[in-house]
């Protein structure tokens, strides 16, 4: 069956605009362009729309999707059974985040106590399955389960003031690379406080710091994209700049 982007719109909730968008991107082509210039869609082009509200739903960005449903080897069947694991995950961390809330209300009513550590359950859980689902296949593979298990099990024990430090550090560790960045020199000063920023902040969330642990992250920083999107947004370029500079600060 044949859609024009207005039916397909409606059918799909995604604005007209949006799909506009998508096809400028390259993300989802209309299937032909009628002699009077409206764009049609098949059943193909509505099957790739789903997977992108799937993966979108998941808080994938578009150039993730983009990247995951051009890849040679996309298994549409096997993204439905990555789909159906990840919303029951995000359902769980749903269900955590309202457990908390709703104990965090009756603490404040005095009906039970509630310790700081209960009050940031939630979030963590939250964080550690994000974490999961955008790079716990490539982590694992690299630095093996037990150690990507020690790194969730340090996270979920984390203290408020532990937790609340290692955002700290993340914000000084984004302000200052972005600084150090400008200057163009990996081995400069400034560069190497962003590095050791980002070593206390590693051994912040992560159990067992060495330098070859430090280098080998910021490798893959460079190599996957998702992880390439997290330091490329203050700059382009600038995780191959923090690589360098890791690479540096451990060498030294």
């Amino acid at each position: 069956m044949e859609h024009t982007i207005n039916k397909l719109s409606k059918l799909s909730g995604v604005s007209t605009r949006t799909l506009r968008y998508y096809d400028e991107i390259g993300l989802l082509k209309p299937a032909r362009v009628a002699t009077s210039g409206y764009r049609i869609y098949g059943q193909e082009q509505a099957d790739i729309l789903q997977q992108i509200l799937f993966y979108r739903e998941l808080e994938f960005s578009l150039e993730e999707i983009k990247t995951l449903l051009s890849a040679p080897d996309f298994d549409r069947g096997q993204a439905f059974e990555n789909h159906l694991t990840a919303l029951h995950k995000k359902r769980e961390r749903l269900d955590k985040l309202i457990q908390t809330v709703t104990k965090s209300r009756a603490a404040l009513k005095g009906e039970l106590t509630m310790s700081d550590q209960e009050k940031f359950e939630g979030f963590k859980q939250g964080l550690i399955e994000e974490n999961e689902q955008k790079y716990g296949k490539e982590a694992r593979s690299k630095y093996g389960d037990r150690a990507v298990d020690e790194s969730n099990a340090k996270l979920k024990g984390l203290t408020k003031e532990q937790y609340e430090e290692g955002e700290r550090l993340r914000l000084e560790l984004e302000e200052t690379l972005k600084a150090a960045f400008d200057t163009g020199n990996p081995a400069r000063e400034l560069a190497q406080k962003a590095c050791d920023l980002h070593r206390q902040w590693l051994c912040v969330f992560y159990p067992k710091y060495t330098k070859e642990y430090h280098m080998g992250l910021g490798e893959m920083y460079v190599l996957d994209e998702r992880f390439r999107a997290n330091y490329d947004k203050l700059a382009p370029g600038c995780t191959e700049f923090l690589r360098d500079a890791i690479n540096v600060y451990c060498k030294s």
